[in-house]
């Protein structure tokens, strides 16, 4: 299992709930979430083969930004 961090536009309560079916649905992510008292609001994702670049691109998809730190 790895564990990637990626800084993100998702700043709100808001914006978790329409983040959480696209991420819930990803086989690859196991266990998700975002810190968004941390000023670059940080998502960590967990799981297996996980392609940052697939997920940054869905994220992007949905109106979200995300780099991989």
């Amino acid at each position: 299992m790895s564990t990637k961090q990626f800084k993100t536009t998702i700043n709100c309560d808001a914006c978790i709930a329409k983040v959480t079916p696209v991420l819930n649905a990803d086989e690859t992510i196991t266990k998700w979430s975002v810190d968004t008292q941390n000023p670059d609001k940080i998502l960590t994702v967990e799981g297996e083969s996980i392609d940052s670049d697939d997920l940054v691109h869905t994220l992007k998809k949905i109106g979200y930004s995300a780099v991989e730190l």
